[in-house]
This record gives C-alpha cells, sequence and structure tokens, in this order.
C-alpha cells in the first residue's frame, strides 16, 4: 500500500472515530499520521489544536487546585497556630473524592459497610491488558506439555484455600497463577484502600511501606493505579515510596518486579518507589537479626495473610504484634486486610446482618494483634453482610459488576474455569495503631 492510500485510511478511520465519540483512536491514528509527515487536514488540526488547549487547561487546573489546598492549610495555621497542619500529607481533593465515589459506584450502606460495584475503566483495563500480554509472553517460553502440568500442580495448591487451607505457594508457576485468579482483584481491593486513606487525610507525599507476605507488591499495585487516578485531577508533588516486601517466596518478589518495570516504569508518569526485597518465612522471623529498619514505616500492611490452622495463627500474630514494636512509626498506622469468611471462621460466627457482632470481632481481631482500631470498612460488592447462594451471586456479577474481559479467556483457555470472571469485594479493610 503507498503511503498516500495508507494516510488516506488513516484520515478515514480518524474520522470514524471522531464520529463515534472514540477519542483514544483518533488521538492514536491522529499520531500515526504526524509520524507518517502527511499534512494534517483542516479537521485535523482543529483536534490537535482542540487537546493542546484542553492539556493547558488540565494543567492549570490541577496547579490552582494545588495552590488552593496549600492557602487552605496556611489560613488554617494562620487562625489556629498551634494546630498540626502537615504539608507532607497529600491534600484531600473533593473533586477527585466525588470522582472516585460516582465511577465506582460507592454507597455506604452504613458508618462501616461500603458497595462497591463499578471501576475506573481508564485505569484498569489497561493494567489487565498487560499483564494477560505479559503472562502470554511468559507462557510462549514453556513447552505445551510442562505447561498444562505446571499449572496444574500451582492451581491445585492455590486452590487448597477453598478448604480452608494454607497453601504452600511454592511451584514455578505459582505467581502466574495468583496473576490469573487474584492478583487484579486484589489490586482492585487494595485501590480503594489507599483511596480511603488519602480521603482521610492519612496519606504522605514520602511514604514508607513495609508489606507482610507481600506476594507479587499487591498493595503497591494498588497505591501506584491510585496515584495514576490523582494526577488526573491536580499537581502531583513529588512522591517517594519506599516500599519494603517481605515475602517467603522470591518468585513472587521477582515476577512482581518484572511486571512493575514493564508497566509502571514505562508509563507516562512513573510512581517515584524504591523496592527492598526482605525473603524470609515468617515462622521463621527473628528481629534480632532482622535487616527491616527500626520506628520506620509509615504503614505496615498483611493483606491476606491470616492463618485457618489456631496455632499458626497464634504463632503469626505473636511475630506480627514484635514487628508493629520495632518497625512501626509511633504516629505510624497498620492495615489489615482480611477476607469476610475467613474472619468469621477464626471466631467460629455466622456472617449476617448483626452490625454489633460485626463491631466486637473486628475490635477482638485487632486486640488479638495488640493494635487499637482507628476504623474499619467491610468492602462489599453485593451491600449484604449475609452471602448469597452461588446461583444468585453468579446473577449479580453479571448483571452489576465490571468484567475482567481480558483475563477471563485466558483464565478460561489455561485453568478451564467455565465462567465469566468479575472484580468482586468481600473483605474487611481494618487501619489500627499501636495501642
Amino acid at each position: 500500500m503507498s503511503n498516500k492510500i495508507a494516510n488516506w485510511w488513516r484520515s478515514q478511520q480518524f474520522q470514524s472515530a471522531l464520529r463515534r465519540g472514540d477519542t483514544r483512536l483518533a488521538v492514536q491514528k491522529l499520531q500515526e499520521i504526524q509520524k507518517s509527515g502527511a499534512r494534517f487536514s483542516w479537521l485535523e488540526k482543529l483536534f490537535r489544536d482542540k487537546l493542546q488547549f484542553e492539556r493547558y487547561s488540565q494543567n492549570y487546573k490541577k496547579e490552582a487546585e494545588n495552590l488552593s489546598c496549600k492557602l487552605h492549610a496556611a489560613l488554617q495555621l494562620r487562625e489556629n497556630p498551634e494546630s498540626q497542619v502537615d504539608f507532607n500529607i497529600l491534600a484531600p481533593n473533593q473533586e477527585l473524592i466525588d470522582f472516585i465515589t460516582k465511577i465506582y459506584y460507592l454507597i455506604y450502606h452504613d458508618e462501616n459497610k461500603l458497595q462497591c460495584t463499578g471501576i475506573d475503566e481508564r485505569i484498569f483495563d489497561n493494567f489487565e491488558a498487560k499483564l494477560v500480554e505479559y503472562l502470554h509472553e511468559e507462557f510462549r517460553k514453556i513447552p505445551d506439555k510442562q505447561l498444562v502440568l505446571k499449572l496444574q500442580d500451582a492451581l491445585e495448591d492455590i486452590n487448597s484455600l477453598k478448604n480452608g487451607q494454607d497453601p504452600d505457594y511454592g511451584f514455578s508457576l505459582t505467581p502466574h497463577v495468583y496473576f490469573m485468579k487474584y492478583f487484579l482483584e486484589n489490586v482492585y481491593c487494595t485501590y480503594l484502600v489507599w483511596f480511603l486513606i488519602y480521603k482521610a487525610g492519612l496519606l504522605p507525599t514520602k511514604i514508607n511501606i513495609l508489606d507482610i507476605a507481600a506476594g507479587p507488591g499487591t498493595v503497591v499495585y494498588g497505591l501506584a493505579l491510585f496515584l495514576q487516578s490523582c494526577s488526573d485531577f491536580f499537581s502531583m508533588p513529588q512522591m517517594q515510596i519506599s516500599y519494603y516486601s517481605l515475602e517467603k517466596q522470591d518468585a513472587f518478589q521477582f515476577r512482581g518486579l518484572q511486571f512493575w518495570r514493564r508497566y509502571i516504569e514505562s508509563g507516562k508518569n512513573p510512581v517515584n518507589a524504591y523496592f527492598r526485597f526482605v525473603t524470609t518465612d515468617i515462622f521463621a522471623w527473628d528481629h534480632q537479626s532482622s535487616n527491616i529498619p527500626k520506628n520506620f514505616f509509615d504503614f505496615i500492611v498483611i493483606s491476606h495473610c491470616f492463618f485457618s490452622d489456631t496455632e499458626k495463627r497464634v504463632q503469626a500474630n505473636n511475630i506480627y504484634k514484635e514487628i508493629f514494636t520495632n518497625s512501626l512509626k509511633n504516629q505510624g498506622y497498620v492495615i489489615l486486610i482480611v477476607q469476610d469468611k475467613k474472619f468469621f471462621k477464626y471466631y467460629d460466627a455466622y456472617q449476617c446482618e448483626d452490625y454489633e457482632q460485626e463491631k466486637r470481632l473486628v475490635s477482638k481481631f485487632t486486640g488479638e494483634l495488640g493494635l487499637e482500631l482507628v476504623w474499619y470498612k467491610y468492602l462489599i460488592s453485593t451491600g449484604l453482610r449475609t452471602p448469597l447462594g452461588s446461583g444468585e451471586f453468579a446473577k449479580f456479577a453479571k448483571e452489576k459488576l465490571p468484567k475482567l474481559q481480558y483475563m477471563s479467556p485466558m483464565v478460561q483457555k489455561y485453568l478451564g474455569q467455565k465462567y465469566q470472571s468479575n472484580y468482586t469485594l468481600d473483605d474487611y479493610v481494618i487501619l489500627a495503631k499501636k495501642s
């Protein structure tokens, strides 16, 4: 095809995209026309100028909002000199808060129960597509017969969760199966967790995080995607993230960092993050020989690393308490994320709409870790404390919940799943501090 015909075809695609309101495709075609060296038509010039104006306008709006937040804080300090105004905290932006509340369909049914049935497709669609692309490339390196066997071993191990057992997570393709089955939903959850921290005015611009049983770094991915949302609404200050991963399996750490470099660091505005990997079994923890910094972390996060076995859980809790005592800043916070069914199973309790029972159990859970409860949220897709039956939930998910449109075909192909996957939530998120 000659250059003249190719450019004519690009121009037609550009015009078609404009008529459909597909701005992303129109921008892509405009860039292709520019790269080809062809002259823009009057319509293409008009669209280019419109984009430039919107970009300048948005930058001005972001900077104005940022200055407004600083001015408001300065006025507060002047009126009340004894107040503690921390300019190192990322100031909550009401426009962003309203946007996330709307696009994620966040509904507070009461003080603690928060239903979420939406998603920001601009953030998560691209993230999901790039993860699928990465996994396909990884699988192409493995002969088909070996791939089937290795995936089966890893899947059987991870599926032991359904039987109330604690997986080993030690197979060569365990990180890949985790990426396919749980990673995206857990990043979705941690995105909302960081949103709640930000909304409460607790997110520092220089933040030190210790992630216990970190897996591939789900917690820091959720933060990175949330900061992408922030950058769309205001001029971001220079963020600095120090992320310590404490994880038993080095394969999880390696794959998590590999995808981070591929996706996060290759983006337009990469997150300024420093990684430190400590590869050790939590049950072999010894704070005397540990190289984890003392009195250093703003947040210590434990996401889903709470054990079904009672003896293991008691042992782990004692180790967690020791880490909190030694490594959490005095003004720091602990974030605990625990799946609802597992949470109630700990106390031989039934999930129901008994709000008072829930509060008692959350306080007990927090106290057993030597912590003082600040607040908690029950993040749930259905808006109910009582679980739906499998058929009812499948119908609800199909009608109401965002789909994993790129990952579902992959899970169906490689793991034999028969249904469409959705972004779902069923976690208790607990914010606590030292007693």
